[in-house]
């Protein structure tokens, strides 16, 4: 055999030895997220900046309501290492015990009406006459399915409170019965493009959404836009039944203020990677970085409701979260 290529030949098995000592030392995997519609906007640019971070790993993302997102992992078994929901109860009522240990609750967020320059009323519409435009048979207006999406049924909680604030007794059902079964879609971001074509006057959205999407939005009083965590006591009057976890089980909701929640499952299938994708998540200086510049607001720090539940988080997760109520 020639010299040169014995040589060369030779050096393989060190060539290999250092390329996988090398790859050994980046971490590699894929994980697997569940998240809330309303999250991937910001989701989207935490996994291009996470796999920048960590190119070995591989983050697969799917959007959907979040009691959906739940059911993906309780009814249909389907693998997932992380679900952030845009309602952490969510979480707490299907997910804990059986599925996940923990929840830490790491944004908010608040309800608007959104709309554009051809929506009906568009120049006319303000936060005292807003009720009287939906109630208008030539108007289109949306919102997400109860059932599937919080922002569902926190749009139903809102007309509850609307009717209590403005003084309207009959307003709920007044509205209710004149939005048709097929403006009401399995989540709220859906939405976005029926109004974005001109199919759809006004959808409830979240704050973060509108802004995401650059759509023209109606601020609402505090007193009906679930999100001052100080009038949760006011929030409390509404009351929405929503799908519980077994076919003809319901759950009975009472109005809170909005809070988001990420819990990582028992059986995630990439516990590692999970791990590294949350510490970047819950970072003041990463992910929840990246949901202010994107309109939403982040809690500072996360927090878990105790320190019981904290000390079932991943070591090196629990130094990245408090224990308190906060919302």
């Amino acid at each position: 055999m020639n010299k040169n290529l014995f040589f060369l030949f030779g050096l393989l098995p060190v060539f290999s030895f250092l390329i996988t000592g090398y790859c050994g030392d980046e971490p590699s995997g894929k994980v697997i997220i569940f998240h809330a519609g309303s999250l991937s906007v910001p989701f989207e640019k935490m996994e291009k900046n996470f796999e920048k971070l960590h190119p070995g790993i591989d983050v697969e993302r799917e959007a959907a309501g979040s009691q959906a997102c739940a059911r993906k992992i309780t009814d249909l078994k389907k693998p997932c290492d992380i679900m952030a929901s845009a309602d952490y109860r969510v979480i707490d009522t299907f997910l804990i015990p059986g599925y996940a240990d923990w929840n830490v609750r790491f944004a908010t967020n608040r309800m608007v009406l959104a709309y554009t320059d051809r929506s009906e009323d568009a120049a006319k519409i303000n936060k005292n006459n807003w009720f009287e435009i939906l109630g208008k048979k030539e108007v289109i207006w949306g919102h997400s399915d109860p059932n599937l999406d919080p922002c569902g049924y926190r749009s139903l909680m809102m007309l509850q409170l609307a009717e209590i604030y403005y003084q309207k007794p009959g307003l709920y059902q007044k509205l209710r019965r004149n939005i048709p079964i097929e403006n009401i879609r399995p989540r709220s971001v859906e939405l976005i493009s029926l109004l974005q074509t001109g199919n759809m006057d006004y959808a409830w959205e979240y704050r973060s959404v509108a802004v995401q999407h650059d759509l023209k939005f109606l601020e609402l009083p505090p007193d009906i836009n679930l999100g001052d965590p100080a009038r949760d006591d006011y929030y409390r009057q509404a009351r929405v039944m929503v799908s519980g976890k077994k076919p003809g089980e319901f759950i009975d909701l009472t109005g809170k203020s909005i809070t988001y929640g990420v819990t990582m499952l028992k059986q995630a299938p990439d516990r590692a990677s999970a791990e590294l994708f949350l510490r970047y998540l819950l970072s003041p200086d990463g992910g929840l970085r990246v949901l202010k510049e994107n309109g939403q607001v982040p809690l500072l720090p996360p927090v878990v409701p105790s320190a019981k539940m904290r000390d079932l988080m991943p070591e090196e997760l629990r130094s990245l979260v408090d224990v308190g109520t906060s919302q």
